[in-house]
């Protein structure tokens, strides 16, 4: 995957000093992780909601802001490439399922994901680069700088309540996929963008985190989901 980025690279690079079509996207939007059923196998957060003793909360509660920056550049009429990078974050509070502390309180916990990925992309435009709506697909291949902790209170196997923060962190690679349309208005213009990324990170054995033993010892982080973007774009 590495030299596929490296290759990207290369390919966006070279032709930049000599083509006219270029341009910095600017970007927010959300993204919409994998559901419950289609997670990685030992996937740490369906392991908090299915191991016990489990936790309660949802995947969905993992919908999160994104925003970021992309330059693209023209590799002919028809196709064109991009390099970017973005930024995600979101904290989830969660509690355990079926047991509270002796006060009656909830034993609580904070689960937090961040997500900063780098994407090398290829596009092609069908209709070429335009005055008129520029329609496009694509794909490429992205590294996710990932960071994940839960932070709180747990219960240990003999049921003593104690407070921690497991914190695990990494890089995980995985394709991109993209499809989205763009409207030139003079020098800049608007566009809408729909992203589908596939990445899986591990996280340490022996981390403290959550596992399936059933499956091995090694609890991941699935970071694969939708992105919807809408984007302002000011070519040069």
């Amino acid at each position: 995957m590495r030299r596929l980025m490296l290759v990207l690279v290369i390919a966006l690079v070279a032709p930049a000093a000599a083509s006219a079509q270029q341009s910095l996207n600017l970007y927010v939007g959300g993204f919409t992780p994998k559901s419950e059923d289609g997670r990685t196998p030992n996937d740490v957060l369906v392991n908090d909601l299915t191991v016990s003793p489990q936790l309660s909360f949802n995947i969905s509660d993992f919908n999160m802001p994104v925003f970021g920056a992309e330059y693209v550049v023209g590799l002919g009429p028809i196709l064109e490439a991009g390099l970017g990078i973005g930024f995600q974050q979101r904290s989830v509070p969660s509690v355990y399922a079926q047991l509270i502390n002796t006060d009656g309180s909830e034993i609580e916990q904070t689960l937090k994901l961040r997500d900063i990925p780098f994407s090398a992309t290829v596009r092609f435009l069908p209709l070429g680069h335009q005055d008129g709506v520029q329609p496009y697909i694509g794909g490429g291949v992205g590294i996710h700088a990932w960071r994940y902790s839960e932070s709180g209170q747990f219960v240990a196997d003999n049921s003593d309540i104690f407070r921690k923060t497991y914190v695990a962190s990494g890089t995980a690679t995985g394709p991109v996929v993209l499809g989205g349309v763009r409207v030139p208005i003079g020098g800049w213009g608007i566009g809408g963008e729909l992203r589908w990324q596939s990445a899986v990170g591990d996280l340490p054995s022996d981390s403290g985190f959550v596992t399936d033993r059933t499956i091995n010892n090694q609890p991941k982080i699935d970071l694969g989901g939708f992105i919807y973007l809408f984007s302002v774009n000011f070519r040069f």
